[in-house]
């Protein structure tokens, strides 16, 4: 069994979620840097961490890694790369991102370049032609450089895992599926508790629970670009995991997720996007503001994405705004909240000071995860007792 290093990025603050992820998968965690986490698996793994994992935004064949401080350092090591383990003679290959942190190269365009060129030349002495058609599956590339360490990973993913194929439809300031994943698998929530999100704008966080609560995995309906390297990742293997997660569905599945909103019309939205991710019958949608946020039962969940300026006309809206959240957690006391918001004054006007505090990058944005843990609900009695 040929054994592969794979590279799952995801958002800057969560990757002990996507550690856990990752183990629970059955697969052997190599390494957890910031914003990444390496692990160990063979072709099957190809398909399986695809289709399976919530939290990361794709998942990368690590081709090769080395030291390089010049452009001549950086055409030799990517020309010892064995290329031809990965690529066959009309792959279709280039560099779709090259970025570089606190390195002496840190040219996009030219790194793109080398590393293209490099590969051509070691694939020519392999396969003994002078020219590539590129008529084949594509193989894309993302090149990496963090103090001078180069890091080459082929993307199997194609598009940003994010990209779940059930939200056709967005609010304007949406949460990526990725992020209200981590975000929900961060708390202690499971599907038969009670979760609400106040401010669901097209439903991503009722539909990412949902999914979790029904266990539908969620590349379910998507296609990956590893599904046309046969030369690694044979249609079996794929027919295989994609039957796992078929088997691994339950929707008979009892919920109580809701999704409030102001804006009728993104509710309409998340009722269609909820449709599509096929969980609409565990959601309830709501047209309601958070100032009417109650529920008659305890130890329940509110995990939201409120508006922090960037989606409000004026921020002079805000401070008003996060009173009335606080003041509904104050009704909910029993409950556990979490709330990510990049504004800087969400803590005070909430009125409460989080018992735990995460900072993640959404994008190139810095958000604060603000955690309100509640108490425990009591120990449910077995049969036998």
């Amino acid at each position: 069994m040929e054994l592969f290093e794979f590279i799952s990025p995801c958002h800057f603050g969560m990757e002990a979620v996507l550690k856990r992820e990752i183990y629970d998968l059955g697969y052997d965690i190599l390494r957890v840097e910031d914003g990444r986490v390496t692990f160990e698996g063979d072709a099957e793994t190809i398909c399986r961490a695809n289709i399976n994992l919530r939290t990361t935004e794709r998942v990368l064949l690590k081709a090769g890694g080395f030291h390089a401080e010049t452009f001549d350092e950086l055409f030799e090591a990517v020309r010892a790369i064995p290329w031809e383990r990965y690529l066959p003679v009309d792959a279709k290959f280039w560099v779709a991102k090259a970025s570089s942190i606190k390195s002496k190269l840190f040219s996009p365009s030219d790194i793109q370049s080398i590393v293209k060129k490099a590969i051509v030349e070691r694939l020519k002495d392999y396969y003994e032609i002078s020219w590539f058609e590129e008529d084949g599956a594509a193989y894309p590339l993302r090149v990496f450089l963090n103090k001078d360490e180069v890091t080459i990973g082929i993307d199997t993913s194609g598009d940003s895992l994010h990209k779940r194929g059930y939200r056709l439809q967005t609010s304007k300031a949406p949460i990526t599926e990725t992020l209200a994943a981590a975000m929900i698998l961060l708390t202690p929530w499971k599907g038969d508790r009670i979760l609400v999100d106040p401010f669901c704008g097209s439903g991503t966080i009722p539909i990412e629970a949902a999914m979790i609560a029904a266990n539908i995995a969620p590349g379910m309906n998507r296609t990956f670009a590893a599904q046309k390297w046969t030369n690694l990742a044979e249609e079996s293997l794929w027919e295989d995991a994609f039957e796992e997660a078929k088997e691994m569905v339950d929707l008979s599945v009892k919920t109580d997720i809701q999704g409030y909103d102001i804006d009728a019309e993104v509710l309409y939205a998340a009722r269609e996007n909820a449709k599509r991710a096929g969980v609409d019958h565990l959601i309830h949608f709501q047209q309601r503001p958070v100032k009417d946020l109650s529920h008659p039962k305890k130890y329940g969940f509110v995990i939201t994405n409120p508006p922090y300026g960037e989606r409000l006309e004026e921020k002079s809206a805000l401070p008003a705004l996060y009173r009335e959240i606080g003041e509904a957690f104050g009704r909910l006391d029993s409950w556990s909240e979490y709330v990510i918001s990049s504004y800087e004054d969400a803590e005070r006007y909430i009125g409460k000071t989080a018992d735990k505090k995460r900072k993640i990058y959404n994008g190139m944005l810095r958000t604060t995860l603000y955690q309100y843990l509640g108490p425990k609900p009591p120990r449910r009695r077995t049969k036998d007792e």
